[in-house]
């Protein structure tokens, strides 16, 4: 027996045609929806990789820019801070590999931040157009920060093998630490690029921001300084900068030396707190993108 199946009507065609999706913002602060952002996956993926192509198209050096910048700033350091201002003294380490070892990190976050910062803005014309989950942009953004840490990361190698310097067991802990500094990278870019959108004098602070940062965080100097210098009460307040912990972290895996202890602890505890703020603060001003930006 051979089953017929008749062709659908052009009254079924034309009621399937008009099968819509409305989507709807609603009010007050809501929780990331986690399934949603896992189904846009694929997404996030293509946002990363045509930022890395923008990054470097038409440029002379490309990639080696991931490079030259933490290298040429790691020179500028040893000669104005290890050598004139007398910071190698402070340290058993060459001041060099130690500035790089803390550069990498900073670098990483520094241009996730700036990055994510500045992302919806950069992508206006895309949010005004189509629906997806806002925050893989921001997200897209840092995953950029990461590619080029991980170019800068053989360079690092090459000077511990200079150096003669071999890691201890610790550095198994180091995708932790880069974990750390990427969170702490898309914690703070939540609330730059939302801000961003309604606020456009955010794009002039995000630079002078970083700046300021990168000086309250022990990259240009050990954090022996800190303890020496400031009292135990204050250590505790200076640790509330969750890069600090990242940094000290970065160091003790690769270079060995003092535990962070206490200071990792903190540090984390920070980011955490200004993860789960800047989630919500985000979730809240996403239904308003689109209209402002």
């Amino acid at each position: 027996m051979t089953a017929t199946i008749d062709p659908p009507s052009s009254e079924t065609i034309a009621r399937e045609s008009n099968i819509h999706t409305v989507l709807r913002a609603r009010s007050g602060w809501q929780p990331i929806n986690l399934k949603e952002l896992w189904n846009y996956r694929e997404l996030l993926w293509f946002l990363t990789m045509r930022d890395v192509k923008v990054r470097y198209k038409q440029t002379a050096l490309g990639a080696l820019w991931a490079v030259i910048q933490p290298l040429f700033t790691m020179i500028v350091f040893t000669i104005f801070f290890g050598r004139l201002g007398g910071l190698q003294a402070q340290t058993s380490i060459p001041y060099p590999i130690l500035t790089f070892t803390a550069l990498l990190p900073w670098k990483l976050f520094e241009n996730a931040l700036t990055n994510a910062g500045n992302s919806l803005v950069g992508n206006q014309n895309l949010i005004t157009k189509v629906y997806f989950p806002r925050l893989m942009i921001p997200a897209a953004g840092v995953l950029v920060g990461v590619v080029d840490f991980l170019i800068a990361f053989v360079i690092l190698i090459a000077l511990m093998a200079w150096y003669h310097i071999v890691p201890t067991s610790a550095i198994l802990l180091l995708p932790l630490f880069i974990l750390l500094a990427v969170t702490t990278a898309m914690a703070a870019g939540l609330w730059l690029s939302a801000l961003n959108v309604e606020y456009r004098d955010i794009r002039y602070v995000i630079p002078f921001l970083a700046q300021i940062w990168m000086f309250t965080t022990p990259v240009a100097y050990p954090i022996d300084i800190v303890r020496t210098k400031l009292p135990a009460a204050w250590q505790s307040v200076y640790a509330l900068n969750p890069m600090v912990g990242v940094v000290e972290g970065f160091k003790w895996a690769l270079l060995g030396g003092r535990p962070p202890g206490m200071i990792i602890l903190i540090s984390s505890f920070v980011t955490i707190l200004l993860l789960i703020g800047g989630l919500f603060y985000f979730r809240r001003m996403e239904k308003t993108f689109a209209d402002v930006v």
